[in-house]
């Protein structure tokens, strides 16, 4: 048996422990592990014809290779943000252009060509809900595939977990407290941005966990003067004089758009980010108190994972090689009601989870509310 393996995506701690963990399990069973890099852009670029166009974008992987991988963070693999079901034009491998017709370009029939020539039996993906959208239809195209959830903003549906929000919502609380001494002495207000694309969880975890004065999520806008109101009140409280905002990266103002820039990446997304400085800028307006914003940007995902993510990441990447060994594909591995399991691959075509902000926020004190916990899921989410 010989397999591909590939990450995609933001890169998030934990992507190497499942890498290290498949290719062992793999390997002891007698298969080949061939890694793919820079995610699903391998099968877009790599020229079948081409032995050289094949060895740079690939690597064999076995127990020597992966040995120490689990002990920092980010992806060996590499990572992109390729979707070859829908490619410009600028980015077609110079092999293939030029093309007729308009972009986007579907490259799957090449996609599927690649997997052929490389001798693969299966694949296993790891990525977000855009990464694994596309191992959905590599599986309906045939190919048999087992996928992996990973993604800091834990929206991919059908799991409880996604790999890597533990350690980004940990550092996260931790880089809020810190911020504290810096915003206390000065008397001023935090206004911390976090990222979380168009899910607010992240954002809600590392509010309620970090004790901020509020917390905006994605999902539901916010009235900019009230808000005002509430952090004036909230810094006159506090004998220290201060006072913290935690949001997410897509949250918006009552009639305002999300805050956007760039162009859109092969998914539709164009780059979030700068709420955070907006809300800063135009509460300092409204209240004449002094604001430090901070984007904790990508700190959140730097570096090894914690407990949570190494543990989570070595399992999935066990259960999925497990599947694969056993005859199965088709499968996204999870984690539901607090129990290691799979679900098909189809429950993707949900698209991204949000929160739910009857059960889990006070959207006239946009703060987490988080009561009556007996029966809720663990992640709340």
């Amino acid at each position: 048996m010989r397999v591909g393996i590939l990450t995609g995506g933001g890169d998030v701690p934990g992507l190497n422990p499942a890498i290290k963990a498949f290719t062992n399990l793999m390997n002891e069973a007698g298969a080949t592990v061939l890694g793919l890099r820079r995610g699903w852009g391998a099968l877009l670029d790599i020229d079948p014809d081409d032995p050289d166009s094949i060895a740079g974008h690939t690597m064999s992987l076995d127990p020597a290779a992966v040995r120490t991988i689990d002990r920092a963070g980010g992806t060996t693999l590499h990572s992109s943000r390729t979707n070859p079901g829908r490619v410009d034009s600028r980015r077609l491998p110079d092999f293939l252009s030029p093309l007729d017709g308009e972009p986007p370009f579907d490259l799957t029939d090449h996609a599927l060509k690649v997997v052929e020539r490389l001798g693969l039996d299966a694949l296993a993906a790891i990525g977000g809900d855009d990464t694994l959208s596309y191992a959905l239809r590599m599986h309906k195209e045939g190919v048999p595939v087992v996928a992996i959830p990973k993604t800091m903003d834990n929206d991919v549906p059908g799991t409880d977990y996604c790999i890597g929000f533990s350690t980004a919502v940990t550092r996260s609380v931790r880089f809020i407290n810190q911020l504290r001494s810096a915003v206390g002495s000065h008397e001023r207000v935090a206004v911390v941005e976090l990222f979380g694309r168009y899910s607010g969880e992240t954002s809600l975890m590392s509010g309620y966990l970090a004790s901020a004065d509020r917390t905006l999520i994605a999902e539901v806008p916010f009235d900019i003067e009230r808000l005002a109101e509430m952090v004036k009140a909230d810094r006159d409280h506090n004998p220290s004089r201060y006072a913290v905002v935690v949001l997410s990266e897509g949250a918006t103002m009552l009639g305002g758009d999300r805050v956007e820039s760039g162009e859109a990446d092969a998914y539709g997304h164009r780059k979030l980010g700068g709420i955070g400085e907006m809300t800063g800028q135009m509460l300092k307006q409204i209240t004449g108190i002094g604001i430090m914003n901070q984007r904790i940007g990508y700190l959140m995902r730097s570096g090894p994972p914690d407990v949570l993510d190494l543990m989570v990441g070595t399992n999935f990447g066990t259960m999925s090689a497990e599947m694969l060994l056993g005859g199965s594909s088709g499968q996204m591995v999870a984690i539901r009601a607090g129990v290691y399991t799979s679900t098909g691959l189809e429950v993707l075509a949900r698209g991204a989870r949000q929160v739910d902000v009857e059960a889990f926020y006070d959207q006239d004190a946009y703060r987490p509310r988080i009561r009556a916990l007996a029966g809720k899921p663990m992640f709340l989410h």
